[in-house]
């Protein structure tokens, strides 16, 4: 055998591990297994493709020991990178396969150039080609260039796992997967081909991808005079949609509640030129509401030794740090919330 004893003891644990039908039957594995080994060998070529024995006197390597491309020490430098230490899978796979990487390296590899039909389809029988399933490799329904007829997926496609049954694409259904599903409609179908798109957004079932070709309304729309789903303003509706203090915003086929600006008490928009009346602490001034600046309007409002000092909506009345002792205290100053 071409690899080193580096993983004897792996080879060991296996020997004794109850493989038993989970390693044999899980076919859907094994497939994605063999790829996996098959792209780290390819990688593996490339990564060799410019070495050579590394002796100094690569000529004379090469007339001695053949050419380092073709030979047993590249093969045996990619075959100890396919696999993790810790993958159990990998390292199992290989350790029972070795061999036939062994055969096609030395004699099948220029009559069969691709690693893994040869090896994982046709040689240890644990994939099939695309659009092929199961231990038989039978074709998927739709054919092997496009199964399920393009709109979904094959069970077991490329393994030999599965029962090749579809499971269909968004918009289609049905066992060929040639069927529209609801919220879609037709629009190109023969025996081997459909092209299912989604109806507007306004239709419950429809004929067609406008508004006009709706079978039946979806909720928060409603038919015009001309039988086109078109969307009902919520917030026109009497009573008022909205809580005190949020206003409606109008949505396709929804609405909703948002807050009113912190400046307004009631409003019909966002901001506080939408306010019905403004909220405490502030005032109409130019069709907006603005904050008062209650320390300007009365300078009463705090005791002598106090200053005023303005908020948003409303004041402080605050002691200066040289004349307060309660400064020194961290004490808080006094704060206004309504006049």
């Amino acid at each position: 055998m071409i690899r080193s004893n580096s993983i004897f003891l792996l080879s060991s644990i296996i020997l004794f591990l109850p493989l038993g039908s989970v390693y044999t039957k899980d076919f859907n594995a094994l497939c994605s297994t063999c790829r996996q080994l098959v792209d780290k060998f390819d990688k593996g070529l490339e990564k060799t493709a410019k070495q050579n024995f590394g002796g100094g006197n690569t000529e004379w390597e090469e007339r001695k020991l053949s050419k380092y491309e073709l030979s047993e020490i590249r093969l045996t430098e990619i075959l100890e990178g396919l696999c993790d230490s810790s993958s159990f899978e990998c390292n199992h796979m290989l350790e029972e396969n070795e061999e036939h990487f062994e055969t096609w390296w030395f004699k099948r590899k220029t009559k069969h150039p691709d690693l893994f039909k040869w090896f994982c389809i046709e040689t240890i029988k644990v994939c099939c080609p695309k659009g092929l399933f199961g231990l038989d490799c039978n074709t998927c329904i739709g054919g092997a260039d496009k199964p399920c007829h393009g709109n979904g997926k094959c069970d077991g496609d490329g393994t030999r796992s599965g029962n090749g049954k579809c499971s269909c694409d968004k918009g289609y259904e049905g066992e060929f997967c040639l069927d529209c599903s609801d919220g879609y409609f037709s629009a190109l179908r023969n025996d081997t081909f459909s092209l299912c798109k989604e109806c507007h957004e306004s239709c419950d079932g429809c004929t067609g991808g406008t508004n006009q070709d709706c079978k039946e309304c979806r909720n928060g729309w409603e038919k015009d005079p001309e039988g086109a789903c078109i969307d009902i303003n919520e917030c026109t509706k009497d009573p008022a949609t909205c809580k005190d203090n949020q206003y409606c915003l109008n949505t396709d086929g929804s609405f909703s509640c948002k807050e009113c600006d912190i400046r307004c008490s009631g409003c019909k928009g966002p901001g506080a030129s939408y306010c019905l009346t403004c909220a405490d602490g502030f005032k109409d001034e130019e069709s907006t509401c603005t904050d008062i600046n209650e320390c300007t309007e009365d300078p009463a409002l705090c005791k002598d030794n106090q200053y005023c000092l303005n908020t948003d909506g409303s004041f402080y009345c605050k002691v200066p740090a040289f004349d307060s002792e309660d400064s020194q205290t961290g004490d808080s100053p006094e704060k206004h919330e309504d006049l």
